[in-house]
């Protein structure tokens, strides 16, 4: 998620105030969405190396970046 002062991090409880994407738990698709730049896009900010590398990590675990509840789902 993007938060109102411009930084970008991940937000496992979807309950931060910002601009938010979703991410899946697949590897594969994490760096897809990395090398084709859909997250960046997604967020309207630059993706900074420390976050891209801790998305493109080994672990796995589902990466849930905040939408804010604009689809009802707070």
């Amino acid at each position: 998620m993007r938060t109102p002062d411009g930084r970008v991090a991940v937000d496992p409880t979807g309950r931060l105030a910002g601009r938010g994407a979703y991410l899946c738990d697949d590897p594969a698709c994490r760096a897809a969405a990395m090398k084709k730049g859909a997250l960046a896009r997604a967020l309207a900010s630059p993706i900074p190396d420390a976050l891209r590398a801790e998305l493109l990590g080994t672990a796995a675990r589902v990466m849930t970046i905040d939408e804010g509840g604009a689809r009802g789902q707070e």
